[in-house]
C-alpha cells in the first residue's frame, strides 16, 4: 500500500522532466504506471523505462496523470520530503557491542535511533546486519538486482552470531548470503571483532567462509569494537592492547597474502586503528587495491597521505605569511603532525599546528577525530595559539555540517575561540586547498 504522506515533493530540479510538466512542491506521487510506490527503490526502478505514466496528486485535491517520453534511466527531477519514501527500519537487534548503548544520556533523540535498513545500504553505503528482512525484501532486492549491499557478518557461527547480536534471525546470515550470492548480488562485509568473543580462531573460521563468494563478496573489513566510557549494565568488553592489536594484523595480513595469490584480491583488511593501536606502520597506498572499504576506517591514512603528495607537487602558492592550526583525535594526531611538517616545509609562508583533542566526552578510550565535541574542543583550545584559521575534520559535524555530536554549533566554537572555524573533508587535496585558500 502507498504511504503517500512520504510521497511528497519538496522540491523540483530546475530544468527537469518535472519542472516542464509543471510539478511543484507540494504536490504527491500517487503511482508510476497505476502501480503504488512503496519506496525509493520502487520510485527508482519505475522510471527507468523510456515510457511511462506518472499520477501526481495536486495540492488543489484533483489528481493528473502525466504520459511521458524520455531517454532509459532518466531522472524526472523530483526530489521528496523522505529520502527512502518510507520510514527508516529500526534495528531489532540488542547487540552486544552497540556503541549508541555506549552513549550518555541527554543527548538528542535522534543519536538513539538504531537504522538497520538495507536500503541505506544502497543509498548511504550504511551496513545492515540483514536481521530485520524477510524473504519478502530479499526477493525484492534480487528483483530490483540492486547491487552491492553492505553486509554486519561478525561470525559466520550461528550460535555465536544470535549471542552477539541477541536475536535469532541472526543464526541465518549464511543462508541469507547464499541466497543473495546465488542471485547474482555483489556484497562487501565487516566485521567488529570484539576481544574474546570472535577474535582468534572464530576470526579464522568466518574469513575463510566468506572468501569463498570473493568472485562477489568483495571484500571484509575487520574493525575494533568501539568503547565508550559508558558501560553500566552492559555486556563486559575489554579493548585491544597494542600487542593484542599486532597479533590480529599479522592474522589478517597472512589471510590477504595468500588471498591475493590464489584469488588476485587481498579480500580482507584491517582498519586503520588496528594499525594505529598497535604502533604499527599504515601499509602503503598499493596494500589497499582499490579502497572498497573506505568508508569503515581502512585504507583512509594512505589514501590522504598519497593525496596531500601529489596535491603539494601540483600546489601553486602565491605567497603571504599565515597561521593555521588543526585538531584531531588521538588516533591520527601524529599522522595529521606529519602532515603538517611536510606542508610547513614545503610553503615558507605557511605555519599549519596540530592540536591532539582527548575526547572527555565519550571516554579516553574513544580516539577518532569523528566523535570529536564542539566542548572538548572548546575546553581544550582556550587560550591556545590558533592563528588565521582553525581546521576541524568534517566528519565530526551533523545536521548539514553545523553540530558536532553534543550539541555544540561550530558558530559556537567560532564565537569562544575567536577564531574563523572552517570544517575539511578527510581528503588531501581538499586539505591542502583549504589551507592555501584565502
Amino acid at each position: 500500500m502507498n504511504n503517500t504522506q512520504n510521497n511528497v515533493i519538496i522540491k523540483v530540479e530546475k530544468g527537469s522532466i518535472a519542472e516542464e510538466l509543471g510539478i511543484s512542491p507540494g504536490d504527491i506521487l500517487l503511482n508510476i504506471n497505476g502501480m503504488p510506490i512503496q519506496d525509493i527503490f520502487d520510485y527508482r526502478m519505475a522510471i527507468f523505462d523510456e515510457y511511462i505514466e506518472l499520477e501526481i496528486g495536486l495540492k488543489s485535491d484533483s489528481k493528473i496523470v502525466y504520459e511521458i517520453e524520455k531517454d532509459d534511466y532518466e531522472d524526472l527531477g523530483i526530489v521528496f520530503e523522505s529520502g527512502l519514501m518510507d520510514d527508516a527500519k529500526s534495528c531489532a537487534n540488542k547487540c552486544i557491542f552497540c556503541f549508541i548503548d555506549r552513549l550518555p544520556k541527554g543527548m538528542r533523540k535522534t543519536l538513539y535511533f538504531k537504522d538497520d535498513d538495507s536500503r541505506l545500504s544502497f543509498l548511504s553505503g550504511n551496513y545492515v546486519t540483514l536481521t530485520n528482512m524477510t524473504d519478502d525484501d530479499m526477493d525484492r532486492i534480487i528483483r530490483h538486482r540492486l547491487s552491492p549491499i553492505n553486509i554486519s557478518v561478525h561470525t559466520t557461527d550461528a550460535s555465536l552470531r544470535e549471542f552477539m547480536l541477541k536475536n535469532s534471525n541472526a543464526k541465518n546470515i549464511m543462508r541469507m548470503i547464499d541466497k543473495l550470492y546465488d542471485a547474482g548480488i555483489a556484497m562487501n562485509y565487516q566485521i567488529v571483532l570484539v576481544k574474546g568473543v570472535n577474535d582468534g580462531e572464530n576470526l579464522d573460521k568466518t574469513i575463510n567462509d566468506l572468501v569463498k563468494y570473493i568472485d562477489l563478496g568483495h571484500s571484509l573489513s575487520v574493525v575494533p569494537v568501539g568503547l565508550t566510557k559508558y558501560k553500566d549494565g552492559l555486556h563486559p568488553i575489554e579493548s585491544f592492547s597494542p600487542e593484542e592489536c599486532e597479533k590480529i594484523i599479522k592474522q589478517i595480513d597472512n589471510f590477504g597474502e595468500i588471498f591475493k595469490k590464489t584469488h588476485g584480491s587481498r579480500f580482507v583488511y584491517a582498519a586503520d586503528e588496528l594499525y594505529i593501536r598497535s604502533g604499527i606502520k599504515i601499509p602503503n597506498y598499493e596494500h589497499y587495491e582499490d579502497f572498497p572499504q573506505l568508508e569503515n576506517g581502512v585504507g583512509m591514512i594512505a589514501l590522504m597521505e598519497s593525496e596531500l603528495n601529489d596535491a603539494v607537487k601540483k600546489a601553486k602558492y602565491a605567497g603571504g605569511k599565515k597561521d593555521i592550526s588543526i585538531v584531531t583525535g588521538e588516533a591520527a594526531f601524529d599522522f595529521i603532525s606529519g602532515l603538517c611538517v611536510k606542508i610547513n616545509s614545503t610553503f615558507s609562508d605557511i605555519t599549519v599546528i596540530p592540536y591532539k583533542i582527548v575526547n572527555n566526552f565519550f571516554g579516553e578510550t574513544v580516539t577518532v577525530s569523528g566523535l570529536l565535541t564542539g566542548n572538548d574542543i572548546i575546553s581544550q583550545l582556550k587560550d591556545k595559539q590558533l592563528g588565521n584559521r582553525l581546521l576541524i575534520p568534517k566528519n565530526a559535524l551533523r545536521f548539514d555540517d553545523v553540530v558536532f555530536l553534543d550539541d555544540v554549533t561550530i558558530d559556537q566554537v567560532r564565537k569562544e575561540l575567536s577564531v574563523d572555524v572552517r570544517a575539511v573533508e578527510v581528503n588531501g587535496f581538499v586539505f591542502l586547498e583549504e589551507i592555501l585558500s584565502s
